[in-house]
């Protein structure tokens, strides 16, 4: 693991003027634990204006001393380099946001006011094969325990800014298995779990969305809830707690979905699913009636689509991932066994979700599937149901397809409305079926006028032909989609 030049070249020049500079934050975190950084962020005890006379294609459009360094590098991610002056910060009066931002006069004092230690390390570029490690709160020590531990005081980092509590949980989830926050910080963060009601929306969601696309998400989520912060985010999730189901499942409500996440995480589906996953039963306990194994959730899914729907505008998610959502929980109950829903049905069905929709449908209900506790999440019927969908979806082969129509072939030929028509349209849909690059307005005018010059015959005798080559090919396609979804 090397330090990519782009950043050794801002620190060198900024030392050659007389500063200090170190890269600094998480981009040391995961350089010691040998991973590639996302970004890399600088510090230096040069202000705005200095660094930014060393650097004149730089802005400055913050109120925290950040400079955004531009580099001339291909790589998107060193395209540009922030560069903040050492700073400390006053109260936080709103655990959002300092009261007074200030100058800091060293290192130290910049990285005392980080939140967790494992990102309030160093690194001082000495030369090229001296790299030194600043690192005056142990935080490589925590990093190779896979420990997650405010800096300092942390009921004080916690007062600071809120949304720190959740980031601890979203570390502990993110940076690999077997990492734990500390006791006396996630002490502080049950303390202080209800300091988070005041913060962002936008932020808390971001920090969620970071969880949820983990493939330790349900961790993260479990996490969430035993720190006491997801009463907080979530707490309709929450009220599944305990909350017992009837015969068909094996786990209490909130397991289930807990279960159906870390399905769906670990098979890779996007956040859409996962959150899909996650939500597609938090109507249970509103909709539960009777105890024990034949209780009842009628309507569960109507109601839990209301619920989500008010959950992700809380949360300020875009409004287009809103409603594919919503539409995902409101439809994930869909029935169907092979053999006994019609192929209308599934029309209706693919119509009501969005045919763009009905591949991660059919996702959400693997994850229910398997966090009900059966062992297999996607049996012979929702493979079968698969085909159908593909088969209704597609274009049907018919005269439409052709580059002329019906009305081509009456002004051409001078007829009126009849037989004839459709059955030179069935003619030249055989030929093009045969032959798709023969699908031109000009070839199939010419064609018009020849069949129209045949006899009646001649005519249907073409027709036929024509209506078994259209068969033939449409089951062909319909082996062919059969075969891709291993169904007889």
């Amino acid at each position: 693991m090397t330090i990519p030049k782009e950043v050794k070249t801002v620190i060198s020049f900024l030392k050659k003027k007389g500063f200090e500079a170190y890269a600094v934050g998480g981009c040391v975190r995961d350089f010691l634990s040998g991973q590639e950084p996302q970004d890399w962020d600088i510090t230096t005890n040069a202000k705005p204006e200095e660094i930014r006379k060393i650097f004149p294609d730089s802005f400055y459009e913050n109120r925290f001393f950040t400079v955004t360094v531009r580099t001339k590098s291909k790589k998107q991610e060193l395209k540009e380099i922030e560069v903040t002056t050492f700073r400390s910060e006053a109260k936080y009066s709103d655990k959002r946001h300092p009261e007074e931002v200030k100058f800091a006069k060293t290192l130290e004092e910049d990285l005392s006011r980080r939140d967790f230690t494992i990102n309030a390390m160093a690194l001082d570029l000495i030369s090229d094969k001296n790299i030194k490690t600043i690192d005056p709160f142990k935080g490589k020590q925590d990093l190779e325990a896979k420990i997650i531990r405010a800096v300092g005081n942390p009921e004080q980092r916690f007062e600071e800014d809120a949304l720190r509590m959740v980031r601890a949980a979203r570390f502990s989830t993110t940076l690999g298995s077997d990492w734990k926050i500390e006791e006396k910080t996630a002490l502080a963060i049950k303390k202080n779990s209800s300091g988070l009601k005041i913060i962002s929306q936008e932020r808390v969601r971001d920090e969620l969305l970071k969880i949820i696309s983990s493939e330790r998400a349900a961790k993260g989520i479990e996490l969430l809830r035993t720190l006491g912060l997801l009463a907080h985010i979530i707490p309709e999730l929450e009220q599944g707690y305990g909350v017992g189901q009837n015969k068909h499942h094996t786990y209490e409500c909130y397991q289930h979905n807990l279960l159906s996440l870390d399905f769906a995480a670990k098979k890779g589906f996007n956040n859409l699913v996962r959150i899909a996953a996650l939500l597609h039963d938090v109507g249970k306990p509103k909709s539960k009636r009777g105890e024990g194994p034949d209780s009842t959730f009628y309507g569960h899914e109507i109601i839990g689509a209301k619920m989500t729907y008010q959950i992700l505008t809380r949360l300020k998610f875009p409004k287009k991932d809103i409603e594919k959502i919503v539409k995902l929980v409101r439809y994930h109950l869909f029935y169907y066994n092979a053999g006994e829903v019609s192929e209308s049905s599934v029309r209706r069905l693919v119509s009501l979700v969005g045919p763009e929709n009905m591949e991660e449908l059919l996702q959400v209900r693997m994850a229910d599937r398997i966090g009900s506790g059966v062992p297999k999440a996607e049996p012979y019927k929702l493979r079968h149901l698969k085909y159908i969908v593909e088969k209704v979806s597609q274009d049907p082969i018919s005269a439409k397809m052709l580059k002329v129509s019906g009305n081509d072939v009456m002004k051409l030929l001078s007829i009126n409305p009849g037989p004839k028509v459709g059955q030179i349209l069935d003619v030249l849909l055989g030929y093009v079926l045969a032959d798709p690059k023969k699908n031109k307005k000009d070839f199939l005018e010419k064609e018009i006028k020849k069949l129209g010059k045949i006899s009646e015959k001649e005519l249907l005798g073409l027709v036929g032909k024509a209506k078994k080559d259209k068969e033939g090919l449409e089951m062909k396609r319909d082996e062919m989609t059969k075969k891709k979804y291993w169904v007889s």
